[in-house]
């Protein structure tokens, strides 16, 4: 499986890539192709920083009222490659970026992910063999604030 998601990523990705590329540009011109291909790349920056500062701040507010910032860090990752696959060149990776960088899609494609990793975790968790020997000591520690 990890085989067949390699060769998509940097074969037939690519290559649907650059046929998407070349359809355009027969399209509407290789001078307003690249002029597309610029623009969504400068947007996608753009849009890369808005969205990576409204989710450090989710952080930054979540941490400070004393919760763990699980949600936030999630987002964090994906906003990071929703902007790696909006500067890449290409309208595929500008379709994906984008998808990770607009807030109610994230949200839906942030679930499939947490699913799809917790059902990893479980497989190998079931599957493998654990043999721990030790003590354990419960301690209570008091609730300490986060410094700012």
């Amino acid at each position: 499986m990890r085989l067949l998601g390699l060769v998509v990523l940097f074969i037939v990705l690519p290559i649907a890539e650059l046929y998407l590329i070349y359809r355009v540009g027969d399209s509407i011109g290789i001078w307003w192709t690249l002029a597309l291909l610029a623009a969504d790349s400068i947007i996608g920056s753009l849009l890369l920083r808005s969205q990576g500062r409204a989710v450090w701040r989710r952080f930054q507010h979540t941490m400070e009222s004393g919760r763990m910032p699980h949600r936030e860090v999630q987002d964090g990752v994906l906003v990071i490659f929703g902007g790696a696959l909006l500067i890449t060149p290409g309208f595929l990776t500008d379709i994906l970026g984008l998808l990770l960088l607009l807030p109610p899609s994230r949200a839906v494609i942030r679930r499939f992910v947490m699913r799809a990793v917790a059902r990893r975790a479980a497989d190998r968790v079931e599957h493998g063999v654990w043999d721990v020997e030790g003590s354990a000591t419960e301690v209570e520690l008091p609730r300490q604030r986060l410094e700012r």
